[in-house]
């Protein structure tokens, strides 16, 4: 994924919908993807399903990591934003 947002597109789509299972690690690099995309002038959208959601939200990192419910909407987000 960083080399994919050192290269370009810096709009990137991470489809998480099917992860059973987020810790603290995946978190901290989810936080470092937003970060550079954020810094590359582009967006990291995550489509996410209801237990990452969960995770996402318990330690309030919602705000921050644009979740998306699917690849459409995370597709519509990024034109929305661009």
């Amino acid at each position: 994924m960083t080399k994919c947002l050192d290269e370009s597109p810096h709009h990137v789509i991470l489809d998480m919908s099917k992860i059973d299972f987020l810790d603290s690690s995946g978190l901290g690099v989810l936080v470092q993807l937003a970060k550079k995309a954020q810094n590359a002038k582009g967006s990291l959208q995550i489509v996410s399903n209801p237990r990452v959601t969960q995770t996402v939200k318990l330690v309030r990192l919602e705000s921050f990591l644009s979740l998306q419910p699917n690849v459409d909407a995370a597709i519509q987000n990024i034109g929305a934003n661009a």
